[in-house]
């Protein structure tokens, strides 16, 4: 039986699971692991990041547009104490990567060595990170990887997806072993992934839609992840009912579907609110009820549940009723479910629903109407909405926009138009800063025929500017749109008094304006200023076709916000309230 070092061990595994990279930096705690990598180069390629949490970004993002999990590498001490936020935010949002940590030489655990984390039990890393994996071992012998990456792999990719730890100290890179060699793929290869509902199930939900008479099918992460993009068309085409969607869930339906209704919550659009509000019957696919989805799950500002009843579908079966109680409440794969409710449906019942899509039709047309009067192409500073609606002319309908977190996150969920699944990554349930301006590498490596567009705000941008070195040395042709306020924008927004958190600024008090595209030129990237409107759609369509790393940075109106239609509460604060004027908000009899 030959011997493996533990190192081999691992890239061997990573190339049989079909894991085409590994990002990361390097550092002595993971030398071992960096060698084997040097000499395996033609099967897995390693891209170094100049830190760790875009690692994590790249790796989380390639999953999102991919939907199968690569593996990061950090080192001990610092190194892999960079990675929290980047496994946080895949977490938080269902997204799986191997992150691959070294630690200490076993041999030196309890000592103190250089980097050890060791107040409380030795080598403690994986402590650390308990609460963003879905599970961290600690490998401290070579014969343990065999079955410790087997159940990364099964751990990751079972239920809700998610990242998971292998924490390996310097020794174990390089020791040997005559432990048998796993086919990890082969071992795992007859498990079914998707469970669906019972026969008896099946005939409730559709005996609940074809009774309805203001049903809506409200589709979340849950259903991308899923790739049930065909099958909700199918239900909602069948059953003439109409489609709202969680920010997570965009892209599901169509854009142009005349019965995509847009986002809910407090970031979404006037029709997705106005009909998830006054839905007799809500079929939730995979949709997560949190509190900026559900306007803080204030009564009428998203969702009545109740009077409003709750079919519930969700692979997580924590997620049923956790916030809202549940009529029906079913622990399935969304598509799975959505194959078995197709195959009993019956096209009779669509006809008890074409008034209820001409109501929300309405809808529909009075918001775009509003929007279209409040449009100013013209403006400068240039206007938001001018910045989403040439962007959305300049990508092509197969384009991926990787969106970071800021204002501008916020005018995406309310106005842009998706028209196929995994087009639009962002960073939701964590909400991390940087995720948009990295991410958009590790969307670029997972779809390499697409263009890819990083929309960032001049704060999560500033945060890893080196983000470009990374493109330039790698030949990845990612596009930068900042969207440069000046400021932190959504912080801004709340109207307080917190300067210094709200404005960038010289000592003297004069507003700074860091000029982005001189750092993308720095860094040997193309970079343009745009300061007016009129420059901004050649910029685009030159950037996306030059197939070279390109940074826009785009002077934006700080003053000019959307209006909202739903709201949040932060308590004790009040909650705030629509903007928009919603005729049904102040009357609940005009809702039911």
């Amino acid at each position: 039986m030959a011997k493996l070092r533990g190192a081999d061990i691992i890239v061997d595994m990573l190339i049989q699971e079909e894991v085409p990279y590994v990002f990361g930096m390097m550092g002595h705690g993971i030398y071992g692991l960096m060698d084997v990598l040097a000499e395996r180069r033609d099967e897995i390629k390693a891209i170094g990041t100049h830190h760790e949490q875009v690692a994590g970004h790249m790796a989380d993002a390639y999953f999102r547009i991919a939907h199968r999990p690569v593996a990061t590498f950090s080192s001990c001490g610092p190194g892999s104490a960079n990675m929290p936020i980047a496994l946080a935010n895949a977490m938080m949002d269902d997204s799986a990567f191997l992150a691959i940590t070294g630690n200490v030489a076993t041999s030196q655990f309890g000592r103190g060595t250089f980097q050890e984390v060791h107040h409380h039990h030795q080598a403690d890393f994986p402590a650390t990170i308990r609460s963003y994996v879905k599970r961290s071992f600690q490998a401290t012998r070579p014969e343990m990887l065999p079955r410790m990456m087997r159940q990364a792999f099964a751990a990751m990719l079972a239920g809700r997806p998610g990242p998971v730890n292998i924490d390996v100290p310097y020794d174990v890179f390089l020791e040997e072993t005559e432990e048998a060699f796993i086919d990890s793929a082969q071992w795992r290869h007859g498990i079914d992934l998707r469970p669906g509902a019972s026969p008896e199930a099946v005939q409730r939900v559709l005996a609940e839609l074809a009774q309805a008479q203001r049903p809506v099918i409200l589709v979340g992460n849950g259903a991308a992840l899923s790739e049930a993009s065909v099958e909700v068309r199918a239900l909602a085409e069948a059953l003439a009912i109409p489609v709202a969607y969680t920010p997570q869930g965009i892209g599901v339906m169509a854009a142009d579907h005349p019965l995509n209704l847009g986002a809910v919550g407090r970031d979404g659009g006037y029709p997705g609110n106005e009909a998830t509000s006054t839905a007799d019957v809500l079929l939730a696919l995979g949709a997560e009820f949190d509190d900026r989805a559900a306007s803080s799950w204030i009564p009428g500002y998203t969702f009545t549940i109740p009077p409003t009843k709750l079919i519930q579908v969700d692979i997580d079966e924590a997620a049923l009723g956790r916030n809202y109680p549940v009529h029906i409440g079913l622990n399935a794969d969304v598509r799975t479910f959505l194959r078995q409710l197709l195959a009993e449906q019956k096209a009779e019942h669509a006809a008890a629903h074409r008034e209820w899509v001409k109501r929300v039709s309405a809808w529909k047309t009075e918001w775009a109407d509003y929007n279209e009067r409040r449009y100013r192409p013209e403006a400068k500073p240039i206007d938001p909405e001018h910045v989403i609606r040439t962007l959305r002319k300049a990508l092509p309908r197969d384009g991926i926009l990787a969106v970071d977190v800021g204002s501008h996150h916020t005018w995406v969920t309310s106005r842009w138009e998706s028209f196929l699944p995994q087009t639009v990554i962002q960073a939701w349930g964590y909400g991390a800063m940087a995720f948009g301006a990295a991410g958009a590498l590790g969307a670029k490596l997972a779809a390499p025929g697409k263009p890819v567009v990083a929309l960032c705000g001049d704060g999560g941008f500033g945060m890893v500017p080196h983000v470009v070195a990374t493109a330039v040395e790698y030949q990845i042709p990612v596009t930068w749109v900042v969207w440069n306020n000046g400021g932190l924008g959504v912080v801004r927004a709340d109207g307080s008094s917190r300067y210094t958190s709200r404005w960038m600024h010289h000592p003297s008090g004069t507003p700074l304006t860091p000029d982005y595209a001189a750092v993308a030129r720095a860094y040997g990237a193309q970079g343009v200023r745009i300061e007016t409107p009129d420059e901004l759609g050649d910029a685009l369509q030159h950037a996306i076709r030059s197939e070279r790393p390109t940074v826009l940075d785009v002077l934006v109106d700080p003053k000019r916000a959307r209006v909202g239609v739903s709201g949040w509460w932060m308590p004790p604060a009040p909650p705030t309230k629509p903007e928009y004027p919603r005729a049904s908000f102040n009357d609940s009899a005009a809702r039911r």
